[in-house]
């Protein structure tokens, strides 16, 4: 059974970083894409970024390009998701996610359904 346990979240003030991990256990992950998503407070869940855990390709939303990185460790099963220049904006719980893709298809071209595992989510505060 999949299950993903994320952590690193905390309170941090803007312009700060912090490094989210996603311990990842009951697969080999080989044929899966790794997904973060958040949901601020009154709004719905959104796509941050996601990668083949195979290749490593990976996809970003676009409010978060240039300053969140997304990789993952093989040896470990984890996937770590880095966030730099951190805004107010950012303030949400944060979600890892698995689901399966196939060979052929981009990583860009998973939705939220796709994701079939997800964690328990850690909060991200951004003070002003």
């Amino acid at each position: 059974q999949v299950q993903l346990v994320e952590s690193g979240g905390g309170l941090v003030q803007a312009g700060g970083s912090l490094k989210l991990s996603c311990a990842a256990s009951g697969s080999t992950f080989r044929t899966y894409a790794m997904g973060w998503f958040r949901q601020a407070p009154g709004k719905e869940r959104e796509f941050v970024a996601a990668i083949r855990w195979s290749t490593g390709s990976t996809y970003y939303a676009d409010s978060v390009k240039g300053r969140f990185t997304i990789s993952r460790d093989n040896a470990k099963k984890t996937v770590y998701l880095q966030m730099n220049s951190l805004k107010p904006e950012d303030t949400a719980v944060y979600y890892c996610a698995a689901g399966p893709i196939g060979e052929w298809r981009p990583v860009s071209a998973l939705r939220q359904y796709d994701y079939n595992h997800w964690g328990q989510g850690t909060q991200v505060t951004v003070s002003s």
